[in-house]
């Protein structure tokens, strides 16, 4: 049986590989003028970056609707680039965590990997990052993208990581998703979620550690008006602290507090074997 034509060209093209070594010659992207100047400049401020060829970013940006309302302009849509970009940015969140981790086993980090990336979390980069003002769309992708498409914006995210990296290599994308993304990708895994207490057990049980103790240290105020301080504790150690006017409501904010510091220092959850 003849194998499908895609597969013969793989094969094909395997074999005209012997180094397996990366193409010296950058892609050609020719620039388009779509991002001129003055908007370059907007970007490389938006993502704290430096740009160097335009063209990379210029297809970044670009959604496929465009092309559609400007079959003139020869421009290919950021698909290609979002494909690149999804890799490379897979490859560098598996690092990190495997990296600040390291006592976790494939499948929680597996999970993390999900909590942290996703559509939802990608989309909230890019607009803090204001990434949807360069974008290229049709009106109708426009409209979509103003009432919440979150795949639009995800999408160009993945591209933009694949631009960064043909423009100026792996260091810098790397360091991009570490320096700029992971913040942002963990601070939205918080948020997303009200139910810190929960997330916080998530957390603490896929080590295959017990519950966190969460514990009233402090009451003030009269009984119609009190005051609750309440620190949780993971093995003893203090995590975070929270106040509120309900013992539930020190609580979430304890947890919130210990999440926000496990994740910001890279912290793992204490162990009773360091004890």
């Amino acid at each position: 049986m003849k194998a499908p034509v895609i597969v013969q060209q793989i094969y094909e093209n395997f074999f005209r590989l012997p180094t397996f070594k990366r193409n010296p010659k950058k892609p050609q992207f020719p620039i388009q003028g779509l991002i001129n100047k003055a908007k370059k400049s907007e970007l490389e401020q938006s993502l704290g970056i430096k740009i160097d060829h335009v063209g990379y970013f210029e297809q970044a940006c670009t959604h496929r609707s465009y092309l559609q309302v400007h079959p003139e302009i020869p421009i290919i849509a950021n698909e290609r680039l979002e494909f690149l970009g999804d890799a490379i940015l897979g490859m560098v969140i598996a690092e990190y965590l495997f990296y600040h981790y390291e006592q976790d086993h494939e499948g929680e980090l597996t999970k993390m990997r999900s909590w942290l990336v996703n559509k939802k979390s990608l989309a909230h980069c890019a607009r803090s990052m204001n990434l949807e003002r360069f974008l290229l769309l049709s009106f109708s992708a426009e409209q979509s993208l103003q009432k919440g498409n979150e795949t639009i914006l995800a999408d160009a995210m993945e591209a933009v990581i694949a631009a960064i990296y043909l423009d100026s290599g792996l260091q810098q994308a790397r360091a991009f998703i570490l320096e700029k993304l992971i913040p942002m990708l963990t601070n939205e895994m918080i948020m997303k979620d009200s139910n810190f207490k929960s997330i916080l057990l998530e957390l603490v049980q896929s080590q295959g550690k017990e519950a966190p103790r969460y514990s009233v240290i402090e009451s003030k105020g009269p009984d119609h008006e009190k005051e609750f301080l309440v620190a949780v504790y993971v093995y003893g150690e203090e995590l975070g602290r929270g106040s509120g006017k309900s013992k539930k409501q020190a609580e979430q904010e304890a947890a919130h507090q210990a999440l926000e510091f496990v994740l910001r220092e890279h912290a793992i959850i204490p162990d009773i074997d360091r004890k």
